[in-house]
């Protein structure tokens, strides 16, 4: 499998990342651990995870199983083999009140974070820290279609900023992270970060996580600009439109256990312009003798700012079935094809 070096970080990290935020609510421990071994026999070296994981649906009593899943694993059927996954984790914004009471991230929840998340992980270092969501707020998770910025106090943003780089340097120095990324940020905020980070001589962003799919491509514009001309590599995540780009709904079908079966619209995604979509890129899969999902991950290969695509299975029976079809190469007719469905389905949730 391919490799890349992770924005300016030494961190090689493969072009596919594994994804594990039902790990704990729809996918059980035992899953889990067999995901983590097979996925590392395919080759894959980076694993995602988050402090309010698992989701779907999220709650207080459940914020941090994920990661004490991957811990056991590491402390078990895994034991030997933390060093060979790259091990990416994020602290909750103010977003997730249902995490130390909604406080945003500062120097004193910084810390509160990753010494949980340490522990949780059983590990000494997380390679990838990432700040899950913007004190200041964020257009993404549809809340594009009403974003409003002018409230914000740009003042208290860069305050906020400069404490939040200060304790990612000292957290650095301590060896308890190496690197350090964002995710469902805007063009603005990461420039901001890079601006300080080179100011105040602390740790630069490498990454932004994202939603990104043939469905979903806000980043294609002033996002991709940044991050191709500042190496601040994308991941990538829900790049099936959680699970709209698998075909299993299509038809009106909502299978049982699914995440749709679970959370109902899919948050904002399941609208009648993406099934209409789904149905154009299915159209072009079948023409071509290529599952969908495979496809849709193919193509997210294709785009110049990605650092790494996260995908997530809630069985293993999912994740042999995705491994399966990650050696796939798109043609330039696909590609063509693919390139007119997104002119005439643009945007469609």
């Amino acid at each position: 499998m391919r490799t890349r070096k992770l924005g300016t970080s030494d961190l090689e990290v493969t072009e596919f990342c594994l994804g594990t935020m039902t790990w704990g609510n729809q996918t059980p421990q035992d899953d889990a651990h067999r995901q983590l071994s097979r996925a590392l026999d395919a080759g894959i070296n980076f694993l995602d995870a988050a402090e309010m994981y698992p989701v779907n649906p999220i709650r207080a009593e459940t914020v941090g199983r994920t990661e004490e899943i991957i811990g056991a694993w590491f402390a078990g059927p895994g034991k030997g083999r933390r060093g060979e996954y790259v091990v990416a984790t994020k602290i909750t914004g103010p977003n997730g009140g249902f995490v130390r009471d909604g406080r945003g991230i500062d120097a004193t929840t910084l810390r509160e974070a990753v010494d949980a998340s340490l522990a949780r992980l059983q590990t000494d270092v997380i390679d990838l820290y990432q700040l899950h969501w913007p004190n200041r707020g964020s257009y993404h998770f549809r809340q594009y279609w009403n974003y409003d910025p002018s409230k914000q106090d740009r003042a208290a943003t860069e305050a906020n900023m400069r404490e939040v780089l200060e304790t990612l340097g000292a957290l650095k120095a301590e060896g308890k992270i190496r690197e350090v990324g964002l995710s469902n940020e805007s063009a603005w905020g990461t420039a901001q970060w890079l601006r300080l980070a080179t100011e105040m001589d602390a740790p630069r962003m490498v990454s932004i996580q994202n939603e990104y799919s043939l469905l979903c491509r806000l980043f294609d514009t002033d996002l991709a600009e940044l991050s191709v001309n500042e190496r601040v590599d994308l991941l990538a995540f829900s790049p099936l439109a959680a699970g709209l780009l698998t075909g299993k709904y299509r038809n009106g079908a909502v299978p049982e256990g699914s995440r749709m079966a679970i959370g109902g619209d899919l948050g904002g995604r399941s609208t009648e312009r993406a099934h209409t979509a789904v149905e154009a890129y299915a159209a072009i899969a079948e023409r071509h003798g290529m599952a969908l999902d495979h496809m849709a991950l193919a193509w997210c290969t294709t785009r110049p700012f990605m650092g790494s695509i996260i995908f997530g299975a809630t069985s293993d029976a999912q994740l042999r079935h995705i491994l399966a079809g990650l050696d796939l190469t798109l043609a330039a007719e696909v590609m063509d094809e693919i390139g007119a469905a997104h002119r005439a389905h643009p945007m469609p949730y």
